[in-house]
């Protein structure tokens, strides 16, 4: 009897093909790659659509057209999917800011590009495809895959519902006090009854008494600088921090973008509005530089740019600050823009208005000055640090920009010039960046980009302030920093009596952190940040208070 010789033995056939039943193929390693960026919290993710998505792919077809077809489908679902799975912006976000982006200067460009590549992703990923390629022959991933994702939509199903519990128990003016600790409220109805409370907030500014002691009040709104920023690079602890009289160590500019910004301080006697409120009329007693106008000042404008981005200085004019801009010319311009455009030196059109000053008969005056000295994307035009990045040379631009500030505030000192000198930056650069955001991109105005360093410092002759700096720790915001001006205003610092500066600032108003933009919102509650993208859901921010700075008071 006669035996068959063993059949050959057949190699193990790896997912994909025709031999194998089906299966995800090489799109496994799609899914392996995502949930391995999602685990080092490189992107978040949506586990049911990447599951439709993956049950999308394990149809079984026929034929070969179909599966062609499928294949040319899928790619830009594939594509669409992890955008959408990123902490990139909305796809229309982007459209809608495409006038803008055209702008931009090719080196600029390059720059931001190069920020979205971690070469060490790559090389991790690298490996991974090399591991994947090595045991997709011995493996049913496809069944790993989808298991994985099946576990994924129970887990993040269950760990994304936030405890509305968490949104009772608020004592920040504007929560909901309606609600004992046992009838908890949504996030939702936090933000509404917030933005409801707000909407009857104001701060009124005294007539100024013709018979006191004059002085001129100068806002220095500086774009681009947080005390994350400053921590980051060190400056945090700056001598300029340390001179002022007054200093916030936690307001909240509620934006992250110059316009918005620009648009907060200027209505700042008023309760804070949402981000689409700011571009509806608001009442006559809203807006700051009219408000002064009423109580005996004339108003003054200056930049250290020319105005022209995105309608900057148009959006001013908005703001009722019909008075002509001071000139640029005779003052240097060490800097290009983002968009080639010149940004002059902030001390130079600062000594420039001063000098006007010294010359104008008006008793008093409010400035509202703009710097972009800090703006991301501006680049040296000379010396050593014209080939540089604007990364690389931000902590340069803003060493030069504190020791400007700290030159005006001696050549105020020399002049003798009585003046209220008010810091407040728009918001920060997010230099550091975090999980959700690169460096420099500020969508989701987290903390770290609106908890900016505002400060008052009284300069002149006849000051009668005595006593220690004033910290004014708890939430605040724009209403507090003009409740303080009122205060100066009621109770003249100069030619009388001495002033304690603790008792200007012991009626300011608290205002609960909450930001928010045309993307997302941010808000403070029990001591935890939230945000929400658009129509999304709440979620924690867990990348909040990550720095040491002396200013910042954890929460």
């Amino acid at each position: 009897m006669t035996s068959k010789p063993d059949e050959p033995r057949q190699p193990p056939q790896p997912e994909g093909h025709p031999a194998t039943r089906t299966g995800l193929g090489a799109w496994s390693f799609y899914f392996v790659a995502k949930l391995l960026l999602y685990w080092r919290e490189l992107i978040g993710f949506h586990p049911l659509l990447n599951l439709a998505f993956a049950a999308f792919l394990l149809v079984p077809i026929k034929s070969a057209l179909g599966r062609r077809v499928r294949t040319l489908s899928a790619v830009p679902a594939a594509i669409a999917l992890l955008y959408h799975d990123s902490w990139l912006p909305p796809i229309d976000r982007l459209y809608s800011q495409s006038a803008q982006l055209s702008s931009f200067s090719t080196s600029y460009l390059l720059e931001l590009i190069g920020r979205f590549i971690d070469w060490q992703v790559i090389a991790m990923l690298v490996i991974v495809w090399a591991i994947y390629r090595l045991v997709a022959p011995y493996l049913r991933l496809s069944v790993i895959v989808v298991l994985v994702l099946v576990a994924l939509n129970i887990h993040l199903g269950q760990s994304t519902k936030i405890d509305t519990a968490l949104a009772s128990g608020v004592t920040s003016p504007g929560a909901d006090t309606s609600n004992s600790p046992s009838e908890p409220v949504s996030l939702d109805a936090v933000l509404q009854n917030f933005y409801a409370e707000e909407s009857k907030r104001k701060v009124s500014f005294p007539q100024a008494d013709p018979s006191s002691t004059p002085f001129d009040i100068v806002f220095l709104h500086i774009c681009s600088l947080s005390w994350d920023d400053l921590q980051a690079i060190g400056l945090d602890k700056d001598p300029l921090w340390r001179s002022l009289d007054f200093v916030f160590t936690h307001f909240n500019s509620a934006a992250s973008y110059s316009g918005p910004a620009a648009i907060r301080i200027n209505r700042a006697t008023c309760g804070q509005s949402s981000h689409p409120g700011l571009y509806k009329p608001a009442a006559d007693q809203c807006y700051l530089m009219p408000s002064l106008k009423q109580a005996g000042f004339e108003i003054n404008l200056a930049l250290n740019h020319d105005g022209h981005f995105d309608d900057f200085l148009p959006l001013i004019r908005q703001q009722r600050i019909s008075v002509p801009m001071l000139p640029l010319d005779g003052v240097a311009a060490p800097m290009r823009a983002f968009d080639e455009s010149k940004i002059y030196s902030d001390i130079g059109i600062l000594s420039k208005w001063l000098d006007a000053r010294e010359k104008s008969q008006d008793s008093r005056v409010a400035l509202y000055y703009n710097s972009i000295t800090l703006h991301d994307g501006n680049r040296y035009q000379s010396g050593t640090q014209s080939g540089q990045s604007s990364q690389e040379t931000f902590r340069d631009r803003a060493s030069g920009l504190l020791r400007d500030l700290s030159q005006f505030i001696s050549l105020l000192e020399k002049s003798q010039r009585r003046t209220v000198l008010v810091i407040v930056p728009e918001h920060g650069a997010a230099l550091r960046g975090d999980k959700y955001q690169i460096s420099g991109l500020r969508e989701i105005p987290t903390p770290a980009i609106t908890n900016v360093p505002v400060g008052i410092k009284l300069i002149g002759k006849d000051l009668t302030l005595q006593g220690e700096q004033v910290q004014i720790t708890r939430d605040s915001s724009y209403l507090a920093l003009s409740q303080l001006i009122a205060n100066l205003l009621a109770n003249p610092p100069y030619g009388q009596g001495a002033s304690n500066p603790a008792d200007y600032a012991s009626n300011l108003p608290a205002t609960r952190h909450v930001s928010d933009d045309e993307v997302a919102t941010v808000m403070q509650n029990n001591g935890r940040y939230f945000f929400k993208l658009r129509d999304s859901e709440w979620r924690a921010y867990d990348a909040a208070d990550r720095t040491n700075n002396p200013y910042i008071i954890k929460q």
